[in-house]
């Protein structure tokens, strides 16, 4: 990466501490925040009390949603000085669908990501956040949104296991992958995986931070 990437995605599981970097990163570089619009989802409470009947409303939403704004991105933001930090990756988003539909839901679903995925900005970087499942639901109990608790109900160990095997064979950008396992809180290893990103070229390159 001879230039510095003007769209960086943040990426892992909930608990991995992606809002936190992507904030601080966006600041550093000033460039524009962008946010998952998974708070704006109708559905989510309607799937907590009942997944099987309301994970496709509830999915399709999701893909929509984030489809538009990646549009957004391709008009605007990605040419405006300072770029772009966003704190979702747009082709993770069928790693939930495949959680969390049945087989005749996730062939309609995977028709409809394959048409509006071609349509969407590719990151210049990507950065993945990880950690071990149970630092992750240590983390996730200390928060209460409704949201953390579906995950908390028996998905964070499957979708821990989904975006690793995902990422395992991610190629579409460099990727820094950062393994956050061995710190309690990641507020406290910023400046060391923003160093990691600037250091970040092509490839894949693994990081941890706190590790002795």
């Amino acid at each position: 990466m001879s230039t510095r990437p003007r769209y960086i995605a943040v990426e892992g599981p909930p608990g991995a501490g992606v809002g936190v970097v992507a904030e601080r990163l966006s600041r550093t570089l000033g460039a524009r925040l962008v946010r998952d619009p998974a708070s704006e989802n109708p559905f989510l409470g309607r799937f907590a009390a009942e997944p099987q009947r309301f994970a496709f409303q509830a999915q399709v939403f999701f893909l929509l949603s984030r489809f538009r704004q990646q549009g957004e991105l391709l008009q605007e933001d990605l040419f405006s000085r300072g770029g772009v930090v966003a704190d979702y990756l747009f082709t993770r988003d069928r790693l939930w669908a495949r959680l969390t539909l049945s087989c005749e839901e996730l062939a309609l679903y995977e028709r409809i990501h394959s048409m509006l995925g071609a349509r969407v900005p590719r990151p210049d970087l990507v950065v993945y956040l990880t950690a071990r499942p149970e630092v992750l639901r240590a983390r996730i109990k200390q928060r209460v949104k409704e949201t953390d608790r579906v995950i908390e109900s028996g998905l964070i160990d499957e979708i821990a296991q989904a975006m690793s095997g995902f990422f395992f064979r991610y190629e579409d950008c460099p990727l820094l992958v950062v393994n956050t396992s061995e710190v309690d809180h990641v507020e406290r290893v910023l400046d060391d995986i923003l160093a990691a990103i600037r250091r970040t070229r092509a490839g894949v390159t693994h990081f941890v931070p706190g590790a002795t």
